[in-house]
């Protein structure tokens, strides 16, 4: 846990946290009662399960089991190490960490992510200062210029230029002493086929820096500058940066859409980059690829479960196709999105130049749901002859079966229905067989989105979900006592003196409540110090969603419980020598030797746990 940064560092940090405004910058949380709750960034769902604890500082999501502290929610979301998610936290609130805590091999551990993080920033540093210089960056200027991308623009998104030549990058980043592995890595040189050495990925483009939500640089676009191609050209995928899960200005636009509730989502730079002059910034673009569920997942984390999706398409082709592709990525994740085709000929660049942000919120404005939009497009196409309406019905049925909430696929089949005067029946019928072909090659989402609910005990608190655990063991009362452990420290001494963790049957639980233990908590410990204690990522989700759930705790409660786990574990022996007994009496050796063995195994468990226990060794 402290390869680089010392435990009492750590404990500073993470006093220093505040869980909610964390989370806040992905997720949109609202306050109910003591907690904070909001759409799960990690699964689909239509309903809110995620929360988030202020007080204890903690997270747990009842649909896909996913919890732990500020740090853990880091490392799931944004894909960083510990050492990474520690430095980001401190840097957000200004705590220093001392660099001569780290000794000189520590230092060389330094993790691929944040070393290719390093290269690309200062790729960006050089093609934002190649824009600026020579007669190619003037030439870039003025192509920037004549697209009407403004200086300011310029500068706030650090677009930069790729120069002419083979190995301009190369030959600046190796001069920095970058090794050019490290450069490789980061999809910026590409080795040569047929000698040594390395080549320039890009040359004699307009480069677009790709920033995470955190503002990091992760990738790069570059475009040309007259008709050769590829027109665009990425990064590759590296380990820093992932089409499908990463957009263009994201991180320039969260704070807007988090505003609005509205997304707008485009395919180009310059589409994006003439929005956000518009004033339109709550504006990303896809890069090079369809949108994606991690996409939507995302911007829905931003927006809200009531947040609109608009995605701006320059051609009806480009858009109809577009359309089917989203309806099942959009369904599943129970978003609300509309599709807008601009006029043939224009882009959202072009149109923006020349009719100006009024006229293209007013298009906005007339945007269809997907599906209504592919009715309309599909009867502009095959018009209302009896072979015309019976080529919708064929083109519609697909995308009618894609939709997986029941409800609104009755309404879309009335609605198509009333738009070909057919009966609604015949349709229902041609959905079911578009149905029945998609789930027998296994391409129909379910309609829960993947989700999974929590249930609810009789007493009001959530009841245990061994599928979103990921821990399907475990009684009832062994799982409120670890709750009751983490809840209640102060009843340790007494799970202590009455042995209880030793009648444990579930091995997870009680390794996690030897855990607690060693941690040996005590009233001031935080919730967010145990429930980062473990040596899993599965403990660590156990605890979260144990811990999050309050419960008004008293001594007398505790004993209470402690007595009913002893009268029930006394019970399930007397039980055991009632079974053994039956089998010696009806001489049913198989059933005897499998009992005994078991009562021996039991035995070995215990005598090793209170080795363990008096500090010996193991069996």
């Amino acid at each position: 846990m402290a390869v680089f940064i010392p435990e009492e560092k750590i404990t500073e940090i993470k006093n220093a946290t505040d869980i909610v405004e964390i989370i806040s910058g992905s997720v949109l949380l609202k306050k109910s009662g003591r907690n904070h709750l909001g759409l799960c960034p990690f699964h689909a769902e239509k309903t809110p399960s995620f929360t988030v604890s202020y007080e204890k500082q903690i997270f747990y999501c009842f649909g896909c089991g996913a919890g732990g502290n500020v740090f853990a929610f880091l490392m799931k979301k944004e894909g960083l190490t510990f050492p990474e998610a520690v430095k980001y936290i401190a840097g957000k609130y200004g705590i220093d960490i001392p660099a001569e805590s780290m000794t000189p091999e520590q230092k060389k551990r330094i993790s691929e992510k944040e070393s290719l993080l390093s290269v690309n920033k200062q790729a960006m540093d050089f093609f934002c200062k190649s824009l600026f210089e020579g007669s190619s960056g003037k030439r870039a200027l003025d192509y920037l210029n004549k697209r009407e991308i403004s200086e300011k623009t310029i500068l706030n998104y650090h677009i930069g230029y790729a120069p002419e030549g083979w190995n301009t990058l190369y030959n600046y980043l190796t001069k920095k002493k970058i090794p050019p592995g490290q450069i490789e890595k980061a999809g910026l040189i590409i080795q040569r086929s047929n000698s040594p050495g390395f080549y320039d990925r890009f040359r004699d483009r307009i480069i677009f820096p790709i920033f995470d939500p955190n503002s990091q640089v992760i990738g790069f676009g570059g475009r040309v500058m007259d008709d050769s191609l590829p027109k665009y050209l990425n990064s590759p995928e590296t380990a820093v940066f992932s089409k499908s899960r990463s957009l263009y200005g994201l991180n320039a636009a969260r704070s807007e859409c988090r505003v609005t509730e509205t997304v707008y989502i485009v395919e180009g730079y310059f589409d994006l980059l003439s929005l956000h002059q518009h004033g339109m910034k709550n504006s990303v673009a896809t890069l090079g690829t369809a949108i994606t569920p991690e996409h939507v997942q995302m911007l829905r984390g931003i927006i809200g479960k009531d947040g609109k999706f608009i995605l701006v398409y320059d051609s009806d082709d480009a858009g109809i196709k577009a359309a089917y592709r989203s309806i099942e990525i959009f369904d599943r994740g129970y978003a609300d999105a509309k599709i807008l085709v601009l006029p043939s000929g224009y882009d959202p660049d072009s149109y923006l130049v020349k009719f100006g942000a009024e006229s293209f919120r007013k298009a906005v404005s007339g945007s269809l749901g997907a599906v209504s939009f592919l009715i309309n497009s599909a009867i502009k196409k095959h018009g209302l002859s009896v072979e015309g309406k019976i080529r919708v019905i064929s083109e519609m049925k697909t995308a009618l079966a894609s939709t997986a909430d029941g409800v609104a696929r009755s309404l879309y089949i009335r609605e198509l229905a009333e738009k070909i005067d057919i009966d609604e029946s015949a349709i229902h019928e041609r959905v079911k067989d578009a149905q029945a072909g998609r789930k027998n090659g296994e391409t129909l989402y379910g309609s829960n989105g993947g989700g999974i609910n929590a249930d609810r005990g009789a007493e009001g608190s959530a009841g245990w979900n061994s599928s979103a655990s990921g821990m399907g063991k475990g009684s009832r009362l062994e799982r409120q006592i670890i709750a009751m452990m983490l809840q209640f420290p102060e009843i340790l001494p007494e799970i202590i003196k009455r042995d209880v963790l030793n009648n444990f049957t579930d091995e997870v639980l009680k390794s996690m409540g030897t855990a607690i233990m060693e941690k040996k908590c005590s009233r001031e410990m935080k919730a967010p110090d145990v429930t980062q204690a473990f040596d899993d990522e599965e403990k660590n989700r156990i605890a979260a969603f144990l811990a999050i759930n309050e419960e008004a705790w008293t001594r007398e409660g505790c004993i209470r419980l402690m007595t009913q786990f002893e009268y029930s574990r006394k019970r399930h022996k007397d039980t055991s020598t009632k079974k053994i007994k039956a089998a010696e009496e009806t001489k049913d050796e198989k059933l005897l030797l499998e009992l005994l063995r078991e009562k021996q195994i039991q035995a070995l468990k215990k005598k090793e746990y209170n080795l363990k226990a008096s500090g010996g060794e193991t069996l």
